[in-house]
């Protein structure tokens, strides 16, 4: 029964992340997209293209030759919506940062129960900030704030992430109570590259 549910949570996290990098490479190719247009469009508009080629250099910026519209915003959404995506895999493959030099002396009984605990941090933390991103979406509807270029509802963005971030909140919950069985019965339930037991 344990295995099952671990397999749905890394099955759930596993697609979170890979969503999540399919959105960040997409926005990295947008970047691109948008300086290479910013550039050819400054190009365009210089002293040599307007004198040399003004005909041809008109009829590119008609075309839509520059920047693209409202990159900055819609890279904000993407990645808060990335964030939240990769926190799940991170928190059930225990893929934070650790320092280890303090607690390497330690006992495993001790070091499961300092897992424990942390992963219990964590999980109110992600709790916190779910209920927060809900109530900052709310409130943004009610105010009906729009981003400044795309003029698209704000509240579309915290909308987008709030998926994300309900389903990290859920795992970490998860996590910490597997860490507190662990602690508990003092043996391993869920190997991960970042836990030493």
């Amino acid at each position: 029964m344990f295995t099952t549910i671990h397999k749905v949570f890394h099955a759930v996290a596993w697609l979170m992340a890979v969503i999540g990098g399919i959105v960040l490479a997409l926005m990295v190719l947008m970047i691109c997209l948008s300086i290479l247009g910013r550039e050819a469009s400054d190009i365009l508009h210089s002293a040599w293209m307007q004198s040399n080629a003004p005909d041809l250099a008109q009829s590119l910026l008609d075309a839509g030759i520059g920047p693209i519209y409202g990159d900055y915003e819609l890279v904000v959404a993407g990645m808060a919506f990335s964030i939240f995506c990769f926190l799940g895999w991170c928190q059930l493959t225990a893929g934070h940062a650790t320092v280890d030099i303090f607690t390497s002396g330690l006992s495993d009984r001790s070091r499961r129960w300092l897992q424990a605990a942390i992963e219990i941090l964590f999980a109110a933390a992600l709790v916190l900030i779910a209920i927060q991103l809900y109530d900052g979406m709310n409130t943004l509807a009610r105010r009906r704030s729009t981003t400044f270029l795309l003029q698209y509802p704000l509240w579309w963005n915290y909308a987008l992430s709030l998926a994300p971030a309900i389903a990290t909140a859920v795992i970490a919950v998860y996590m910490a109570l597997v860490r507190i069985a662990e602690a508990v019965g003092n043996r391993t339930l869920v190997v991960t590259a970042g836990a030493d037991h």
